[in-house]
Formats: C-alpha cells, structure tokens, sequence
C-alpha cells in the first residue's frame, strides 16, 4: 500500500505533554497512512503492582502465567488503546482502536513455554487492516495475538505479543515507506553511551550478540532486521523531542538508522 507508515509508540508517548498524536493527525491530514501500535508495559507493571502479581523479565520480554495475561488485556486492550483513540479523535484525527485478536489479524504461536501465554506472530492477515487504512482510519493496534494452535485454558487462545516485534511483522506484510520505533532514549548507543547513527543489519546483530544493547533494545533491533526485506527505512529515535515524529518525515529526525 502506498505512503503507508507503520509507527510503535511506548510508554513515553503517553504522557499529556507530548506531542506524538498531535503528529500522527498532521500526517494524516497531509495524506500520509500511519499505522500504529501502542505499548503500554509500563502502565501493566504498575498494575501489577497493585495487585501484587509478581512481574519478571527475559530479553526484555515479560513472562506472562495466567493471571498476568487478565492485567495485560485489560491494561492494553481497554485503557491504554482507548484513551489513544480517543485522543487522537480530539485532535481532529479519525482513528479507530484493535488487537490482533480482532478479525484474526495476528496469528501466533508459543515459542517459549518458560514465557507462559507469550507469543510471536505467525501470520498477519492483512484484509481487515487494509480495509482500516483505505477507509481513512489511522488502525491503532495493541499488541494482542490469537493462538493458533493452543487449547483453550484459562486465557481462551489469547496471546500477549511484543508490540516492537508487532510493528516489525506490519511493516513487513504492508511493504510500508517507513517503519519508526518511539523510544525514551535517543536511539541505539554503543559501549560507551554514544548514540550511532547508521547501522548495517550485520552491525546492528552484532550488537545484540555481544551484549551491547539490552532490554527493550533488542526486539527493537530485531524488528528492524525483520522488517528490513520489504521496507526501506527503519528507525529508532527519541520519541520525548517536542514533534520527534514530524522531524523524522520532514528528514530531520536524530536516532539510529538500521539500514
């Protein structure tokens, strides 16, 4: 699809002094096709906390048992999807809000059973979301997949995704112009701290092989390395800059290229 951008938002895009959303209507209105998908984990965390449900991590990837997965849809699917929507419905935008459970967008798997109900896509099916973006619509998607080979247990076939390794699979089955991970640091750092620039796919690996980049870094890398066979440009940059997202479509944007 032509001038088709696919956009990952995090935690820091959800604050009510940025100006993320505000972007996203302006691109709208100058013709351009955004396609969102919205974090949203540390908002989970926190009610988490609340309820006093023990959270872990592996790879950056929260492990997900049963009770976990009832915050995760909660949190994702209600609160964070909708007030998203709505927001961008206030700014003059027209968007509309879905997981991958919807329509079956997102088929996943069980890759790890040490993760619990943590999935990866199998296969995005593009008709419903297609349709989304012909009608004008700015699909904002959480990241929420339906089990394509489980038995339904507690969680009835629903899977929680990784929203970066979600925008990588979008982007790669839209063939989209762009594909741009929001983050709250300035992009991919080197040993040292200091941000690089430009990447090779071999570059960016090697980074995550060796251990320089950690956490929430690697599925980011990841999904870039993935997208990378139908998309040309793949960004990572600080989503907190006062319109980060207008400068990255007017070439002004400072991150990291993986290219």
């Amino acid at each position: 699809m032509d001038r088709v951008v696919v956009i990952k938002i995090g935690g820091s895009t959800l604050g009510n002094q940025d100006t993320t959303l505000a972007d996203l209507v302006t691109l709208q209105q100058k013709g351009l096709r955004p396609v969102v998908v919205h974090g949203g984990g540390n908002l989970v965390t926190d009610w988490l906390d609340q309820l006093e449900v023990p959270v872990s991590f592996v790879k950056g990837l929260r492990v997900t048992d049963a009770k976990t997965l009832k915050v995760v849809i909660a949190v994702l699917a209600g609160l964070v999807n909708k007030e998203l929507v709505a927001a961008i419905q206030r700014l003059g935008g027209r968007a509309i809000g879905l997981t991958g459970i919807d329509g079956g967008l997102f088929e996943a798997e069980i890759k790890d059973a040490q993760m619990g109900y943590v999935g990866e896509v199998a296969k995005v099916n593009l008709p419903l979301l297609e349709a989304l973006v012909e009608a004008g619509l700015i699909p904002v998607i959480a990241p929420l997949g339906l089990q394509s080979d489980g038995v339904a247990e507690e969680n009835r076939f629903v899977l929680n995704l990784n929203g970066d390794a979600v925008a990588g699979e979008i982007a790669a089955a839209l063939s989209a112009e762009q594909l741009i991970f929001l983050t709250d640091v300035a992009g991919v750092c080197d040993g040292s701290g200091e941000l690089i620039r430009q990447l090779s796919p071999g570059e960016a690996q090697f980074l995550v092989t060796s251990g320089v980049a950690s956490g929430g870094m690697i599925p980011k890398i990841e999904a870039c390395l993935r997208a990378r066979s139908g998309v040309p440009v793949t960004r990572i940059v600080d989503g907190r800059s006062p319109h980060a997202l207008l400068a990255e479509m007017e070439g002004r944007g400072q991150g990291t290229t993986i290219a």
